[in-house]
């Protein structure tokens, strides 16, 4: 007999102690997994299962209830004084679904366009961002502010300490300025979605029309499924399904236009407004100078670098990418995952570009632009799983059966690890290169992750928090994919009996440790191919007179235990 669908949206934590929560919840809290300040204990595996079998409902479903139940009260709300569009993680005029969509109202009325910031503290700790991305999301604001002055339409900015106020705040605003329509392209995680879905009902309830297109994904979630009607849980076939959609349906590879001049008089009337300024970063996401000053260098804020970038890469290096994007000294990769996740970019620009540069084909042609496009197609297939499997969102595994894995909580190699001192030099050169660049190459991201979760046997979301605390590019859904990747427990994992040789990697993917060299100057005296591993071959003392630390663990040691315990843990094994 099937199971009785009961809609739960689950919108506040919960406090009591019982099957809703999983047996190692306490473990996970104490290593700084489950942030208690903000969400429930670590949910139980036959929760996630609820949600996959369709008895809990989705967020993305609540919200899309609450737009369809809403229809009626927004179809009769008519313009009025001003337009506003609520910025977000899409901070550009190009190619903007919503910004467009705002634009066309506000001069079809011939009402002012409003652009909206909130800033929210909470938001930013709770979700792990980064100082630096905080840094590039508040320098990417002000070349915004700039590039929307240009067009008579301000931006206002300001900061909002409760993140569960934002949505009456947003209603306030909006009362204030005489808006009744409220434009904001759709974000995909949990908290966002339920945020989303209040906004609805309360805009709807005050008369505000509130629309919410999609923008950030090339193909919405919910367009492609497989023969049997699921979400694809493997990427080759849903990226074959993706390139058929698209060839099928060539809009959703059409730009939306920038917006022109503002189609009302908003300096008279909002004056104020353009005086408002870039709000300042919480004191916990803030960097120190020197840092400051390198992300600016590294990375210029904003969309002309995004597009310049982008122009870069495809005449330059796009060809030779397929070929040469695993070696890990970066000279073939693109480095746009900055703007893409600050919204500077969009990656239906990406796609586009990237398929004129290949005779208009976004499949056959040039291999190199096709594996690139393949590559930006990812961040499309892990959002897609993120809404099909929302609790992903919520600290748990694409597989939920791997929780129960007797991980490690070895606070001393963990430390080592973030470091860069495990003793296994393309480890250590991968965690350095993130922690002064706050960035990494895509197959250091890899092996990091592997060898956390695999030779170390320590929890992944310990190494997943790591990354978004730490990554300029961080992205939720992206970072999830990888390290569900990396660590056997996600979509489209390796399988966990698949353990990366941390040796073989440095020795094919950095063959002259140029990259090794480069990040531990501790081995920069180590000559030949003991470079990858000095105390195996010989250079142990020139590497332990320079302060360089032997391995922390044995590969050999590490990989049996890992597959003991990863076997187990798949076998159902407590």
């Amino acid at each position: 007999m099937p199971q009785k669908r009961k809609f739960e949206p689950d919108p506040e934590p919960e406090t009591s102690n019982n099957a809703k929560y999983h047996p190692n919840a306490q473990q996970t809290e104490d290593f700084g997994i489950v942030l208690r300040d903000f969400y429930p204990p670590e949910m139980s595996n036959e929760r996630c299962h609820a949600y996959t079998n369709g008895i809990l409902e989705r967020p993305i479903e609540s919200l899309r209830k609450a737009y369809i139940e809403t229809t009626d009260q927004r179809n009769a709300i008519k313009a009025n004084l001003a337009v506003v569009h609520w910025f977000k993680s899409d901070l550009r005029l190009h190619d903007n679904r919503a910004l467009h969509m705002a634009y066309q109202v506000a001069r079809e009325n011939k009402i002012p366009l409003i652009g909206l910031y909130i800033l929210s503290p909470e938001d930013l700790t709770a979700h792990l961002a980064s100082p630096a991305r905080v840094d590039l999301t508040l320098r990417t604001l002000g070349q915004l502010k700039r590039d929307l002055g240009e067009l008579d339409v301000p931006l206002y900015m300001e900061t909002q300490e409760s993140r569960k106020g934002i949505p009456k705040r947003i209603i306030e605003l909006c009362q204030q300025w005489g808006a009744n329509h409220l434009f904001a392209n759709l974000e995909y995680e949990v908290d966002e979605l339920r945020r989303e879905t209040k906004l609805m009902r309360l805009c709807a309830d005050n008369e505000i029309r509130f629309e919410t297109p999609n923008d950030t994904c090339v193909v919405p979630p919910g367009s492609l499924s497989s023969q049997q009607g699921k979400q694809y849980a493997v990427y080759s076939p849903w990226f074959r399904a993706w390139l058929v959609f698209l060839g099928e349906n060539p809009e959703y590879l059409e730009l939306s236009e920038d917006p022109g001049s503002n189609p009302g008089d908003a300096r008279r009337v909002f004056g104020e407004l353009f005086e408002c300024q870039v709000p300042g970063p919480p004191e916990n996401k803030t960097l120190t100078e020197e840092k400051a000053a390198r992300m600016r260098q590294m990375y210029p804020a904003g969309e002309h670098e995004g597009l310049r970038r982008l122009e870069v890469f495809l005449e330059e290096k796009g060809t030779a990418y397929d070929e040469q994007r695993n070696f890990l000294s970066g000279e073939n990769t693109s480095v746009l995952s900055p703007y893409f996740a600050s919204g500077a970019l969009s990656a239906r620009t990406a796609v586009v570009q990237a398929r004129k540069a290949n005779k208009n084909k976004i499949g056959g042609g040039e291999p190199g632009y096709i594996s690139w496009i393949s590559e930006v197609a990812w961040r499309d297939f892990y959002k897609h799983v993120l809404v099909n499997w929302p609790f992903i969102c919520m600290n748990k595994c694409f597989k939920p059966e791997f929780t129960n894995l007797e991980w490690s909580y070895n606070t001393t190699h963990f430390s080592a690890w973030c470091v860069g001192q495990t003793g296994y030099p393309v480890v250590d050169a991968a965690m350095r290169q993130l922690n002064h660049c706050a960035w990494m190459h895509n197959r250091a991201r890899m092996v990091v992750s592997s060898f956390l979760s695999k030779d170390l046997l320590i929890d992944w979301r310990r190494g997943e928090r790591y990354f978004m605390e730490h990554l300029i590019d961080g992205d939720f859904a992206s970072n999830h994919g990888g390290w569900g990747f990396g660590s056997s427990t996600g979509v489209d994992p390796q399988p966990y009996f698949r353990i990366f040789n941390p040796l073989r990697q440095s020795e094919r993917f950095d063959p002259d440790g140029e990259y090794i060299r480069h990040w531990v100057p501790e081995l920069r005296g180590v000559e030949g191919k003991a470079v990858h591993a000095p105390y195996e071959r010989g250079a142990g003392e020139v590497a332990g007179k320079a302060g360089y630390p032997e391995p922390i663990v044995n590969h050999a040691e590490g990989r049996e235990n890992a597959l003991t315990e990863y076997k187990r843990a798949a076998q159902g094994g407590g």
